[in-house]
């Protein structure tokens, strides 16, 4: 039996690599084929969570795949049918709004695009401080879409940051089962 392939897209939402990379290798320990996409940020700037060229390296490591990084690279994720499934986590407040409108100017909005020409679904786990202000209309849009599918997700800190919301990090392997089977894990809200 194949192994299915997952595409996991990385967006700069540094603070959140701690939980999205355990969750790579967790993918991959179950059985997951996996391919690391990062968005040019996310591979490009060190930040103080960490060094990007440290991130992308562990991501080889853990996967044994290259990080694609470039929208050349990402292009082909749909003509060659690369992903079962595509995940993308963390997904910034500015990634929601480029794929709720539309825009392909990155490697991780191109793998999404792309992938979505095959109708095969996209998984994401939001990470954004406006959640609940200006990105909660893309939120909306892309929950009214085919083929999104959302990891659950609260807010972090209702007191000091009362419109930030973060995915659970820690539900992603159950979202992509849901996913792959066409649903929505539910609740959507924690």
């Amino acid at each position: 039996m194949e192994k299915i392939k997952l595409g996991f897209a990385l967006c700069g939402s540094f603070c959140t690599f701690s939980k999205a990379i355990p969750q790579v290798r967790y993918l991959v320990d179950i059985g997951y084929d996996v391919t690391p996409v990062m968005s040019f940020y996310a591979y490009e700037l060190d930040t103080r969570f960490g060094k990007a060229a440290d991130f992308a390296a562990q991501l080889e490591e853990i996967t044994g795949h290259s990080v694609l990084h470039t929208i050349e690279e990402t292009e082909p994720v749909g003509p060659k049918k690369m992903f079962d499934l595509l995940v993308v986590a963390p997904c910034t407040g500015n990634t929601l709004a480029k794929l709720a409108l539309g825009i392909v100017d990155t490697p991780v909005t191109m793998a999404v695009k792309s992938h979505l020409r095959n109708g095969r679904p996209v998984l994401i786990a939001v990470s954004t401080n406006d959640a609940l202000s200006n990105s909660a209309k893309n939120i909306g849009a892309l929950l009214n879409r085919r083929h999104y599918y959302f990891v659950p997700m609260a807010q972090d800190n209702h007191e000091k940051k009362p419109t930030s919301v973060v995915a659970d990090f820690e539900k992603i392997p159950e979202a992509i089962t849901a996913a792959l089977a066409g649903k929505q894990l539910q609740p959507v809200l924690l």
